[in-house]
């Protein structure tokens, strides 16, 4: 970190000055700068624009006229999350999947709940309707709307008759793509990369035995090849380990859940190494399946409270729901796909394979937007990641996924999008849910969760 000297600030300042503004000074807050590095004491940031022009701590001088100054001496500042696998406009309270919710509204009113709960960039990872979701994405990028900057995976390819199933999915017929043969795989990248897709998705596990069939071979097959030769990458969904080994030896870029159905082994983390293949293990997936009928502590604090809608909480207060989700066979199951997959997260970052972050919240209305992240960062905590292991791979590991490198760390010359916290979560990962502010484009964007409406 720079050291400042008053006449390098000033200067700073200087330069930063226009006709129609002057430079924002924060100062005196504790730092955690994404890195993974530990927290820095006392730093001044000057947001100049929409980044921030210079970085430094210890530093105190007389600021030029029209200068703003905000003083955050106690809080903690952390970059904003970055997730690399939600979905928007397939939720709204309890409803799901229906092809009417994705709407330009729905999706944007998602978006601002991430970006209230300091998700700052969302990556919509397939059922997507392109005539929506283009001219949002470009609007968002621009800031020209109002939410989380939004990337995504267009429509996404599925299994005719299989996933993702059609019961959960009701996706309109210009938000999926279900080929039967190679050449049909291959006209819908082409045709998704013509449309300007940041990346490609498929679907191919049975969900863990639910559904008749998966994705056969020579359909994923050609999907790799055809998205590789268009210079796109492939973010697979995955639940087994030999299906999981089997992509990463065809070049599969992304495995957007985690291996949930056994221990990794030494010959997959050395493929995932060679291959340079990234790893989302989207924990709260599981965990979300079942919790809330548990009714944690958690659940009745405003942290929570407020990213539920009134249909949804409704639906967490009725006795019969509650019972239906704890005597339901398939708890046991989350429950123990949850415990392995903390297992396989630990191994592979331990063993240096690359992590992203997300949690396929938005998919379903257990999957909660903006709370599904910070549950996301304590399920890594207690999986064995320090506090700052797990903000690292929210952060600046999961921009690199993205190959954002504007973003995800606070430095000099990076987006100032931040999340600026009461207490500190590099001893306690539960801190990040004490939220004072989100700044997004170097302008306070939302305060406090507790005044933030679903």
């Amino acid at each position: 970190m720079t050291l400042l000297r008053p006449t390098l600030l000033a200067l700073a300042l200087a330069a930063a000055s226009s006709p129609v503004g002057a430079a924002t000074v924060i100062r005196g807050a504790r730092v955690i700068d994404g890195t993974g590095a530990p927290p820095r004491e006392d730093v001044t940031l000057v947001i100049d624009g929409d980044h921030i022009s210079l970085m430094g701590s210890g530093l105190r001088a007389k600021m030029p006229a029209g200068t703003k100054v905000i003083d955050y001496t106690g809080k903690t500042i952390i970059p904003g999350l970055v997730s690399d696998h939600g979905h928007i406009g397939s939720v709204d309270g309890s409803k799901s999947g229906l092809p009417e919710l994705y709407t330009r509204e729905n999706g944007l009113r998602q978006l601002r709940q991430w970006r209230a709960y300091g998700v700052t960039t969302v990556t919509s990872l397939g059922v997507n309707n392109p005539d929506i979701f283009y001219p949002l994405r470009a609007d968002l990028h621009a800031g020209n709307a109002d939410g989380a900057d939004l990337f995504g995976a267009d429509r996404g390819i599925g299994v005719p008759n299989g996933a993702p199933p059609a019961k959960m999915m009701q996706a309109g017929p210009n938000q999926l793509d279900r080929p039967a043969t190679p050449e049909e795989a291959r006209a819908d990248v082409d045709a998704a990369a013509a449309r300007g897709t940041d990346l490609i998705k498929i679907w191919l596990d049975d969900f863990n035995g639910s559904l008749p069939v998966k994705m056969k071979p020579e359909i994923w097959h050609a999907v790799i090849d055809e998205a590789h030769a268009k210079h796109l990458r492939v973010a697979a969904h995955v639940y087994y380990l030999e299906d999981a080994r089997q992509l990463v030896d065809a070049g599969v870029d992304i495995l957007a859940h985690g291996v949930r159905d056994k221990p990794v082994d030494p010959g997959f983390i050395e493929a995932l190494k060679q291959h340079g293949t990234w790893y989302i293990a989207t924990l709260d997936l599981n965990e979300a399946a079942f919790i809330y009928a548990r009714h944690p502590g958690w659940m009745d604090r405003p942290f929570f409270q407020h990213a539920v809608q009134p249909d949804l909480a409704k639906q967490f207060a009725d006795g019969a729901w509650r019972d239906k989700v704890n005597n339901d066979g398939s708890t046991p199951v989350n429950e123990e796909a949850l415990q392995v997959n903390l297992k396989n997260l630990k191994t592979l970052h331990d063993a240096g394979v690359k992590i992203g972050f997300g949690t396929d919240a938005g998919a379903m209305p257990l999957r909660i937007p903006g709370f599904a992240e910070h549950r996301e960062l304590a399920l890594m905590v207690d999986a064995g990641l320090t506090p700052l292991e797990a903000i690292h791979v929210a952060t600046q590991s999961a921009a690199q996924l993205l190959g954002l490198d504007d973003r995800g760390v606070l430095a000099n010359g990076k987006r100032a999008d931040f999340i600026v916290l009461d207490n500190d979560p590099s001893g306690d990962i539960e801190a990040t849910t004490t939220i004072d502010a989100v700044w997004q484009r170097g302008r306070q964007v939302s305060g406090p969760v507790d005044t933030f409406k679903p």
